[in-house]
C-alpha cells in the first residue's frame, strides 16, 4: 500500500476517484531500490494521547497522519529521539485521508482534540490554508526553515495571502510517463526514452497522435493509455489554472485549458486510445497484470502501484520518459497546530523531518518524492533505480520534472470538480456518448455537488 490512502493519485492530489485514493495506499508499494516498507494503520487510528510527557518525564510529541507517510517506516522517528533524548514521538495514523480529514476539520473548528503535528493533504491545502490558518503556527519562523529550501510552487501552496506559512511540504508528484518498451516496440516505435519523450515533446496533442501510431502497430490487442481519468489529470496538472482563479473563484467551465483538456481525452476515447476503466479499481488492477495498456501518467509513487498489481515477468518492461509538459500529483504537508501542548519542539520536529536530508531517505525508502531541491543532488536520489523500470535514473527524471512544474491555483473543492470530470465525465465517452453529452453530465454533477 502506498503512502497516503488512494492512490497518492487520487488522494494526494484530487486525481480521479475521491480521496479515498491517497492510498495512495496503493502507491505504498514502490520499491526504488531497497524495497517497500509500507504499512497501512486502521481507520480508528493509533498511538498518543494527547499527554505533554510520558511516564520517563520526556516531552512527548504526537502527530495526526493518514495513510503511511513513512517516518516512522524509514526509521525517522528513531533517529531523531537519539539526536534528542528527551523527545519522544508517538504517531496516530488514519489509513484513508477521506476518514481523516473531516476529522482535522472538526478538531481545527472547534480548537480541541488535535495533536502537536498534523498532516494535510495537498487536495485539502488550499481549504486550510484559507479557512483555518490562524490555527497554525507560521512556520516561516520556525528555526533553521528557510523559504528557498523548498521548490516556490509547494510554498506558496501552504502560504497565506498575508505571508503566513501553514506547514512545510513534505513530498510531490512530480509527473512523468511510464511506457512499456515490449509493447512499444510491438508497435513500431522508439523504445529508447529519449526517443520517446521526443514523440510528445511540448504537446499533449502530440501524445494523442503518438497513441494513434501506436494503436495502428499495435492492433487490437492492447490500449495506448490506461485510463480517460489518467489522462485529462495528466493533463490538467500541467496547467497553472484549472478550477479556480487567484481570488477564489470556480472557473472550471470557463477556463479554456480545462475544456481543451476534456475535449483531447475525449477525442482519445473517441479513437479507441484509452480503457474504459476507472483509476485504482479492481478491474483496472487487472488490467495491470494482464499488460493491456503501453502508457499511464506517472508520479514516482505510480511505480510502486505498478509493481504491487504486476506478474513478476513485467520486471524491467517498463520506463519512464518525460512527460509532454511537467506537472503535479501528489504531495502533504505538516503543520503545527498552535493549541498543541509542545508548538516549539513540533517546530523543530516537523523543521527536521521535511529537510532534504530526511526527504532523500523517504524517497529511498518509500518511494515519496522531495519537495526540497537540496535533496536532488543525494545518492538517494541521483542513484534510485526501480525494478520495474531497470537501469532508468528515474531521481533524475523525477528531479528535472519537479522543478519545472508550474504555480497551480489549489481550490478548496479541487477534488469534487477532477472526480466530476473523470468519473461523471470522460469516462463516458468510452460507453459510447458524445463529448458534448459527457461534458454536460459532467458539469451537472460537479454544479450539483457544489451546491450551485
Amino acid at each position: 500500500m502506498r503512502a497516503r490512502t488512494l492512490p497518492l493519485s487520487r488522494q494526494r492530489s484530487g486525481g480521479g476517484k475521491p480521496i479515498a485514493r491517497k492510498a495512495l495506499a496503493i502507491a505504498a508499494v514502490v520499491s526504488l531500490g531497497t524495497g517497500l516498507l509500507a504499512g497501512c494503520a486502521d481507520d480508528g487510528g493509533s498511538g498518543g494521547d494527547g499527554s505533554s510527557s510520558d511516564s520517563e518525564g520526556k516531552t512527548k510529541i504526537t502527530l495526526g497522519l493518514f495513510g503511511t507517510m513513512g517516518f516512522q517506516e524509514a526509521g525517522l522517528y528513531a533517529e531523531y529521539e537519539k539526536l534528542n533524548p528527551d523527545i519522544k514521538i508517538e504517531q496516530t495514523v488514519i489509513e484513508r485521508n477521506e476518514n481523516y480529514y473531516p476529522a482535522l476539520l472538526n478538531h481545527l473548528t472547534t480548537n480541541s482534540g488535535l495533536m502537536d503535528v498534523q498532516a494535510i493533504e495537498v487536495a485539502n491545502i488550499a481549504e486550510v490554508v484559507n479557512t483555518q490558518a490562524d490555527k497554525f503556527a507560521d512556520m516561516s519562523k520556525a528555526e533553521g526553515v528557510k523559504k528557498d529550501g523548498w521548490l516556490p510552487w509547494k510554498w506558496e501552496q501552504a502560504t497565506s495571502k498575508d505571508g503566513q506559512t501553514i506547514g512545510l511540504g513534505t513530498d510531490v508528484g512530480p509527473m512523468a510517463i511510464c511506457y512499456r518498451k515490449d509493447l512499444f516496440e510491438k508497435a513500431g516505435l522508439p523504445t529508447d526514452r529519449e526517443e520517446v519523450g521526443k514523440l510528445w515533446a511540448g504537446d499533449w496533442k502530440k501524445f494523442i497522435e503518438a497513441g494513434e501510431k501506436y494503436k495502428k502497430g499495435a492492433g487490437g490487442d492492447t490500449f495506448f493509455m490506461d485510463s480517460p481519468g489518467g489522462l485529462i489529470n495528466a493533463i490538467l496538472s500541467s496547467e497553472e489554472k484549472k478550477f479556480y482563479d487567484e481570488s477564489g473563484e470556480v472557473i472550471y467551465k470557463t477556463n479554456p485549458a480545462v475544456k481543451d483538456a476534456f475535449d483531447l481525452t475525449a477525442e482519445a476515447a473517441e479513437k479507441g486510445l484509452v480503457q474504459s476503466q476507472t483509476q485504482f479499481q479492481p478491474a483496472w488492477d487487472t488490467t495491470i497484470a494482464n499488460s493491456k495498456f503501453a502508457t499511464v501518467a506517472c508520479p514516482p509513487w505510480m511505480l510502486g502501484t505498478i509493481k504491487g498489481k504486476s506478474k513478476p515477468d513485467a520486471a524491467g518492461k517498463w520506463d519512464v520518459a518525460v512527460a509532454p509538459k511537467s506537472g503535479n500529483w501528489g504531495g502533504s504537508f505538516l503543520g503545527v497546530p498552535k493549541s498543541g501542548k509542545n508548538v516549539e519542539e513540533a517546530q523543530k520536529l516537523v523543521a527536521w523531518l521535511t529537510a532534504p536530508e530526511q526527504q532523500a531517505k523517504l524517497f529511498k525508502v518509500q518511494g515519496s518524492f522531495p519537495s526540497t531541491p537540496g535533496a536532488y543532488d543525494s545518492p538517494e536520489v541521483t542513484g534510485a533505480k526501480n525494478e520495474m523500470t531497470g537501469d532508468s535514473p528515474i531521481g533524475e527524471i523525477f528531479s528535472e520534472a519537479a522543478k519545472q512544474i508550474p504555480v497551480q491555483v489549489i481550490g478548496p473543492k479541487d477534488q469534487i470538480i477532477q472526480q466530476g470530470l473523470t468519473d461523471n465525465g470522460v469516462i463516458l465517452v468510452t460507453k459510447g456518448k458524445s463529448a458534448k453529452e459527457a461534458w454536460e453530465t459532467a458539469t451537472k454533477t460537479i454544479d450539483n455537488n457544489l451546491d450551485k
